[in-house]
């Protein structure tokens, strides 16, 4: 029986696999899996131990429990062959799936636990092999932070990351652009890891002495259970505005998804941001101890925002405790919701333990919400100011344009945007009518079409454009312009030394999805590309950030 894994040097097919592994993981008995999914154990006493999981038989490693899961059109079973030959030791499933394995001589001898619900096993399992600890456990020496909500997850898990380190903590990062675990740098697939990843990732960051990690949660890893096994020391609400409704069907069963997370059984306490209905709601409704945080005016919460002042081209402010307590802090990215996400992270890290006087110290000696975050309002050229950001709903790109338009109001603000193939259809009309508010040249143009008709997306969202233009008699340019690479030069062209260039949408992606084929394209590039060819100046491109290379990969970011 093997006394632990030690992972070998793998192909380049595994390197990304192998990378959010621990090298070492004590081998767990299948009867000890058995027990705890609630299964006999007849049978399984001399079976080799587990060492690993997957729920993906082209990532699986030698010591392996595979979760062979149904899906929407093949079940998980059909590919357990692979999984086995390459070295999983026992396979877990459902009846339809036992009866596939069943079939295939091949499998005979292969230890099968079957349960009703695979998938609600693949989280506490996951737990169980890889060892992931209960927050707050006194032996994990590991904080681990969660925020959801609309907008604002990427940015506050980095100002919470940047924090922390400051604080003197070794941290780990898992989020939509990048997963660092004690600094190395993985490119991030989705905004939160499937379940058997995410255990390993923290078993890995136990490993090399991770002391606190920060994690964007979206409403997909709540819903799939990516989640499950896992339990924060703190998670914090950001906002909720209309999106992913393709999932969730209705905001009600939207906000239903985010509110999961604040419940005792994922999460010893939160910070709400109040400032909408949301966030009021959740504040009542969730069964943990909860911290309000207001950024507006007239909002009764625990900590207030006020006192915001320009501080160059972000903004210094005070956070108000109802006690009395004061902190005081800045960001250096521009917006008003910057403030918020830099508040929410401060909150955050105080209430997973961390007291306001040791958080003030950390803001008097490193200035952590002044840094970049990959295409959240990154800065790419100054005159014209170049923009990227991802804002890709409604709201998101509402408060995008109200943050980037000039105080002076001396210069324009020209935005390029589209609209997501295959999600929520609702919003391409609105998000035109927010452009034509916010904006005085609109150019639309392609997002990530997927299989949709790309002409047929970029039509909805002009006519909600058009249609808000004539309704208030704005007179903004509106331009359709495709490809995307050409409406980032499009509104180059236009563009005067005073005015300000967004590109919203994608950020910091580096793919461009169109009938299955992923394009390359940056946008933050092509602007910097069009700006020099205009002899304009740019802000260089920022180094360290994989995400910016040709090994970054798309993410769903909810």
């Amino acid at each position: 029986m093997p006394s632990g894994r030690s992972v070998p040097p793998g192909d380049a097919q595994h390197d990304s696999q192998q990378a959010i592994r621990p090298t070492h993981v004590e081998p767990v008995p299948l009867t000890q899996i058995a027990t705890l999914v609630g299964v006999p154990t007849t049978g399984l006493e001399s079976a080799d131990p587990a060492t690993g999981a997957s729920l993906d038989s082209r990532a699986v490693q030698p010591g392996d429990l595979y979760f062979a899961l149904p899906g929407a059109s093949r079940h998980g079973a059909d590919f357990a062959r692979q999984a086995v030959d390459a070295g999983a030791v026992a396979v877990l499933t459902d009846e339809e799936g036992a009866r596939q394995i069943a079939l295939a001589e091949s499998l005979e001898g292969v230890p099968v636990l079957v349960i009703d619900r695979p998938r609600s096993a693949v989280g506490p399992v996951s737990a169980r092999i890889y060892g992931t600890p209960r927050a707050g456990a006194g032996d994990a020496g590991m904080l681990l932070l969660g925020v959801t909500g609309t907008n604002g997850k990427t940015t506050t898990s980095y100002f919470m990351n940047s924090l922390l380190r400051a604080l003197g903590h070794r941290t780990g990062l898992i989020g939509t652009i990048e997963i660092s675990a004690g600094g190395e740098a993985i490119p991030s697939r989705l905004t939160t890891p499937e379940s058997t990843d995410l255990h390993a990732l923290l078993a890995l960051m136990r490993e090399r002495s991770v002391t606190a990690a920060s994690m964007e949660v979206s409403s997909h890893a709540i819903e799939f259970g990516r989640i499950d096994g896992v339990r924060y020391d703190a998670v914090g609400f950001t906002n909720l505005t209309q999106d992913h409704l393709d999932l969730h069907g209705t905001m009600d069963e939207y906000y239903a998804a985010k509110a999961e997370l604040f419940t005792p059984g994922r999460a010893g306490r939160a910070v709400v941001t109040v400032d909408d209905e949301w966030g009021r709601r959740l504040a009542v409704e969730a069964p943990i101890p909860v911290t309000t945080l207001s950024t507006g005016a007239g909002e009764d919460a625990d900590w207030t925002v006020g006192a915001m002042t320009p501080s160059g081209v972000g903004t210094a402010f005070e956070l108000h405790h109802r006690g009395g307590d004061v902190l005081r802090m800045r960001t250096g990215l521009p917006g008003a919701f910057n403030v918020a996400n830099a508040a929410l992270a401060a909150l955050l890290v105080i209430a997973a333990g961390v007291s306001p006087a040791e958080v003030q110290g950390a803001l008097d000696a490193a200035d952590p919400f002044t840094l970049e975050v990959p295409g959240r309002m990154q800065l790419v050229g100054t005159a014209p100011t170049a923009i990227v950001d991802f804002a890709h709903n409604p709201d998101a790109l509402e408060r995008a344009l109200a943050a980037v338009r000039p105080a002076d109001k001396a210069g324009r603000v020209v935005v390029v945007f589209g609209a997501t193939g295959q999600r929520d259809q609702g919003k391409r009309p609105v998000m035109g009518a927010v452009a034509v508010r916010g904006a005085d040249v609109i150019v639309v143009t392609d997002d990530d079409p997927h299989d949709e008709d790309a002409a047929a997306i970029r039509a909805e969202v002009t006519a909600g454009a058009r249609a808000e233009d004539a309704e208030h008699g704005l007179g903004r340019r509106i331009d359709e312009v495709h490809p995307r690479a050409e409406a980032i030069r499009h509104a180059v062209a236009l563009a005067e030394p005073s005015d300000v260039i967004l590109v919203a949408g994608r950020g910091h992606e580096v793919f461009q999805e169109v009938k299955g084929v992923n394009i390359a394209l940056d946008d933050r590039t092509e602007l910097r590309q069009a700006l020099v060819d205009h002899g304009y100046p740019v802000v260089p491109a920022a180094p360290g950030f994989p995400s910016e290379g040709p090994g970054a990969l798309e993410s769903e970011a909810q």
